[in-house]
């Protein structure tokens, strides 16, 4: 396989299934022909990929590039691209757009997409855009903005396919092809009464395999599974991955159908809350831009407060050590052992965390499985700790010999145990005090482990050794 040298270059491999994918070549390219006035081979180049993958050679691209590169696709296209890119990148082509190429680049946007793209624009560029909109737009556009981030209500789109509960397989599927253009999916419909109140739920496959004249009353689902608007988005997400849904429906406080939020939008809340659990994991505050676009000031503020912390915390450790500085100075090979047992605890202690965490997360356990899991925990700790003890032991002879070896091994197993239990716990205290489990964090439970670990070590030192 070669590396393409032009955009002509770039084409499908059908041996490792992928194509040439270098958006910082691409975009090399693109400005080289841009320059040179080939705007054709641009706009036949980018016509020929996929839409996803041209956002991504429009963010290499500096502004006025991008911008020309965008108009040369079909108005569709070009929603369907403004809709991939970061919101950074949304609000710098839509501020170099005239109001009027903006409404009509937001007319052909989906609607949440839409709604999306109006949440990152400027007041005065909003008050400026709505009415270059039709007042059916404006409504859907304000109703879909006024939704809080968090919730189902600010990731449901409004383009949906509805149905009437008398119409017949065949009108229902003319309807649909009616309705094909607008609506996101057409896979499942919407069965609705006069007052928009959710009555049932069809999919295209049921109609094609009903009979011409059945009605859609009887081969709708009655019970379809739906989420409020008002919900955490996370709860939407879960409802589509537990009943493996192409779209679920979401209705307001009065039980009427608002809108629909798809699987493609729910992956992406998907990947938004293990983004958050994951920074919160490593004890990083929260920001709202990418890692790529925060600035120095911003990622600052978002790791200090708990470093500054920790710092205070690990005291602890330094006062534990200076306590027993009598069984240090009769026995300078402890000294040898102490990272290592700190770290086996440590460790421990973060990968029963990380379990945690994650079970709590996926609703594989729940709190009220402490018990159990403590009890087992506790079995599993010990072994570990047992096999450790056996590695570390031979060392303990070579270093110290037998009674160093001895407190060494002991420790070894006591301190393995408590990293493992502190791991194990704190996700189910921080749940019991409605506290996000991923914040019980690697650094939070080897901090803890840390204080515990000198305390333990030194302890059993200075007993068995008669100091």
């Amino acid at each position: 396989m070669t590396k393409p040298t032009s955009l002509a270059d770039f084409r499908f491999d059908p041996e490792s299934g992928s194509d040439y994918i270098d958006a910082a070549f691409v975009a090399i390219e693109i400005t080289r022909l841009l320059r040179e006035g080939d705007s054709k081979a641009v706009a036949e180049f980018l016509e020929s990929q996929e839409l996803a993958d041209v956002a991504a050679y429009l963010e290499e691209l500096e502004t006025p590039d991008a911008m020309t590169a965008v108009r040369l696709l079909p108005l569709h296209d070009q929603a369907e691209v403004i809709g991939y890119l970061r919101p950074s990148s949304q609000l710098t082509m839509a501020t170099q757009m005239t109001r009027r190429e903006l409404a009509r680049l937001m007319s052909a946007m989906s609607h949440d997409e839409r709604a999306d793209l109006y949440k990152v624009l400027d007041p005065e560029v909003q008050a400026a855009i709505l009415p270059a909109l039709s007042q059916a737009e404006r409504e859907d556009l304000r109703r879909l903005a006024a939704y809080d981030e968090a919730t189902v209500g600010s990731v449901m789109t409004s383009d949906y396919a509805t149905l009437g509960p008398e119409m017949t397989a065949t009108q229902a599927i003319e309807a649909l092809r009616a309705q094909a253009m607008e609506a996101e999916t057409v896979y499942t419909a919407y069965i609705v009464d006069e007052a928009r109140k959710l009555i049932g739920v069809v999919s295209l496959r049921d109609l094609l395999m009903a009979r011409p004249r059945q009605r859609v009353a009887d081969i709708m689902d009655t019970e379809p599974v739906w989420v409020r608007a008002s919900a955490e988005q996370e709860e939407a997400a879960r409802l589509i991955a537990r009943y493996d849904l192409i779209a679920l429906p979401v209705l307001d406080d009065a039980d009427q159908l608002v809108g629909i939020v798809t699987a493609d939008d729910a992956m992406d809340v998907a990947e938004d809350e293990t983004t958050e659990d994951i920074h919160k994991s490593g004890l990083v505050g929260p920001f709202e831009t990418s890692v790529a676009e925060a600035t120095i000031a911003v990622l600052y503020k978002a790791r200090i407060y708990w470093l500054v912390l920790l710092v205070f915390g690990n005291i602890f450790s330094g006062a534990g050590i200076a306590y027993f500085e009598d069984t240090i100075a009769a026995h300078l090979s402890l000294l040898f052992f102490l990272p290592l047992l700190i770290a086996s605890g440590g460790n421990a202690g973060t990968q029963s965390a990380t379990l945690m965490v994650r079970a709590l997360a996926t609703g594989d356990v729940r709190p009220a499985d402490f018990g159990r899991l403590l009890g087992r925990e506790t079995v599993i700790a010990l072994a570990l700790g047992l096999t450790m003890a056996a590695a570390v032991a031979v060392i303990g002879v070579w270093r110290g010999g037998p009674e160093i070896a001895v407190v060494v091994s002991l420790a070894m197993i006591a301190i393995v145990l408590m990293g493992a239990l502190i791991g194990m716990s704190l996700p189910f205290i921080f749940a019991r005090i409605d506290r996000d489990p991923a914040a019980a964090s690697g650094p939070l439970v080897t901090s803890i482990a840390d204080v515990m670990g000198v305390l333990i070590y030194f302890g059993i030192a200075t007993a068995l050794l008669g100091l």
